[in-house]
């Protein structure tokens, strides 16, 4: 089963093939993204690999943390699933506490 491996403080130069190409060193390469800003496209220094199994994934954080790619050592870690979804930051919905304002002056909530 593929695992993937979270890979970061990357260089915003560097390319998925270059990442595909770097962890093929430690076993097959079932994938690699680099998660780009949605409105310049640029790199927003962090990506994800996947590996063909466990085993490949194991060698490739010990082998990997830290390797120097462009300039730059790079984290490597196996990733965290996401959050039920999509997880926000902020705990899902918007930023509000109870949703819309309130009617008073002061902004506070009624009680």
């Amino acid at each position: 089963m593929p695992k993937k491996l979270y890979v970061g403080n990357l260089n915003y130069e560097v390319t998925e093939d270059e990442l595909s190409q770097l962890f093929s060193q430690c076993g097959k390469v079932t994938g690699a993204r680099i998660v780009k800003d949605k409105d310049t496209g640029r790199s927003k220094g962090f990506g994800f690999v996947e590996m063909e199994n466990d085993d490949e994934a194991d060698q490739a954080v010990t082998r990997m943390k830290g390797h120097d790619l462009r300039g730059r050592p790079i984290m490597v870690d196996l990733a965290r699933d996401r959050p039920a979804g999509g997880g926000s930051r902020y705990g899902g919905g918007g930023f509000g506490h109870g949703g819309g304002g309130s009617q008073r002056a002061g902004g506070g909530r009624r009680r």
